[in-house]
């Protein structure tokens, strides 16, 4: 006999090395294996219903939305002991009554874009080195970051330097800059000799 029965959605909250984000987590899956979307404002979550109640939240300033849960970034002294149960409350309930999370297919980021975006007019060796730098991030940084809730983004490889984005609570995060050189810049020169530095898009060292 089959159940029927729509599976309760639990919601808990974990904190991550970004003060301002909190990443909630959930029972049930958001967003497909492999996949994550971020959004900086409200404007740019027209694709998602869910990411744009959440911002009707005054005090929300970024939405990022993963496989199994979402992290919200806050513009607000307000502390996260007195915001979390009110954002978990309307979490599960707006997925436990079916609400969409998107609106058809939504653009998320995954090492097979990244692969994509190599620009064609690089030379056989760089778009090589860019290859490895993708495979590496996609395998061993990413899982970690994800982890913390956000994610790493392949963006360019030239003359050496390797530029990354920065999503979700990695965004603005104190630590991240720390991460960035002392982590990812170290495992990246250690496996692939070209790389001299890694930069983030919009972050200053």
């Amino acid at each position: 006999m089959t159940d029927n029965t729509t599976k309760p959605v639990s919601v808990y909250a974990e904190a991550n090395p970004n003060p301002e984000s909190m990443k909630f987590v959930l029972n049930s899956t958001l967003l497909g294996e492999g996949g994550s979307v971020d959004y900086p404002s409200v404007e740019d979550a027209a694709e998602s219903p869910f990411a744009q109640e959440l911002f009707n939240f005054d005090y929300v300033s970024r939405v990022f939305i993963a496989s199994n849960f979402v992290t919200v970034t806050k513009n607000s002294p307000i502390q996260w002991a007195q915001l979390i149960p009110e954002l978990r409350t309307f979490i599960k309930s707006y997925v436990e009554a079916g609400g969409p999370i998107f609106l058809g297919t939504p653009t998320t980021t995954t090492a097979a874009t990244a692969s994509a975006e190599v620009s064609a007019d690089l030379s056989a060796e760089d778009a090589d080195i860019s290859q490895k730098v993708i495979d590496l991030l996609e395998n061993y940084v990413r899982p970690a970051v994800e982890q913390d809730g956000g994610n790493i983004t392949f963006r360019s490889y030239k003359d050496g330097v390797v530029t990354v984005n920065l999503q979700g609570s990695c965004s603005g995060c104190p630590s991240a800059t720390v991460t960035l050189k002392a982590g990812i810049e170290n495992l990246l020169k250690r496996m692939v000799p070209e790389v001299q530095e890694v930069v983030a898009e919009g972050v200053t060292l």
